[in-house]
């Protein structure tokens, strides 16, 4: 039987979430919430604290200090099938999937209902899948991974999505293919995703709100529209104030992430 859920306010809150590894601080003080059918997009530069913000809100890793809220009730850390039962999921970079299945096991593995109804909805959203049933994950090459990822977690009819560098290991022309279909779930079906970006400018345009990570703290956020207004204030986020102040003649050689 699914858990009970509070349906009022943000379907996740962090407030004050401070997070690490054996005993040492990756992020913290990290304040963030999402609502129904919004985007937050975490972004930030290798390093900065992104993934492992990402598993403190998914409950995958504990946290040392402040209060996560999923879905109405606190977060049970290293109880991922009661947030699941709740109606999350989470994306993880590597995707998730077993190589010697084929497409169609994970989609009947992951199906909620007997009928069919929602995997044709997912068919829809990538009907590149629809002609892949029989195929080993294996033999996928990296978008059609991620779609099939997507397509797993679409079948669980989340309230909550959270996906971990979507992006990883694929071209620009699919990732310009994916990001939209992500925003295009969460205001079609009121989907809350919180997506982990290092194409800033691509995840800034497909999301409704923004925050930058630097060094384990939000050094930057805000709604996207007013962030790609500013895009020098969101670089000098990414990169670090303190670099550009330290070192400003070598800027032209640093590359845009917008």
């Amino acid at each position: 039987m699914a858990d009970v859920v509070s349906t009022e306010g943000p379907l996740l809150t962090a407030e004050s979430l401070t997070s690490g590894y054996n005993g040492v601080v990756a992020v913290a003080d990290v304040n963030l919430s999402v609502a129904a059918g919004e985007v937050l997009s975490i972004l930030g530069p290798n390093g900065a604290g992104k993934t492992t913000t990402l598993l403190s809100l998914a409950g995958l890793l504990p946290t040392m200090k402040g209060r996560v809220t999923v879905l109405g009730e606190p977060v049970d850390t290293g109880r991922p099938y009661r947030m699941a039962r709740r109606g999350m999921r989470f994306v993880p970079d590597d995707r998730g999937l077993f190589p010697s299945m084929t497409v169609n096991e994970h989609l009947r593995l992951a199906r909620r209902r007997p009928d069919k109804t929602r995997e044709s909805m997912v068919f829809a959203r990538f009907p590149a899948l629809a002609n892949l049933q029989s195929r080993t994950v294996g033999l996928l090459s990296g978008g059609e991974q991620q779609m099939l990822a997507i397509a797993v977690a679409l079948l669980a009819e989340p309230r909550l999505l959270m996906v971990d560098e979507m992006s990883l290991g694929l071209a620009p022309m699919i990732v310009e293919q994916m990001l939209p279909a992500i925003r295009d779930l969460a205001h079609d079906e009121g989907i809350a995703v919180v997506l982990v970006e290092q194409h800033v400018g691509l995840a800034l345009a497909v999301s409704d709100r923004a925050l930058v990570l630097n060094h384990g703290r939000v050094v930057l956020e805000g709604e996207t529209g007013a962030l790609l207004r500013e895009r020098d204030r969101v670089e000098s986020a990414y990169f670090g104030a303190g670099e550009f102040a330290d070192d400003e003649s070598d800027g032209s050689e640093r590359q845009s992430v917008l």
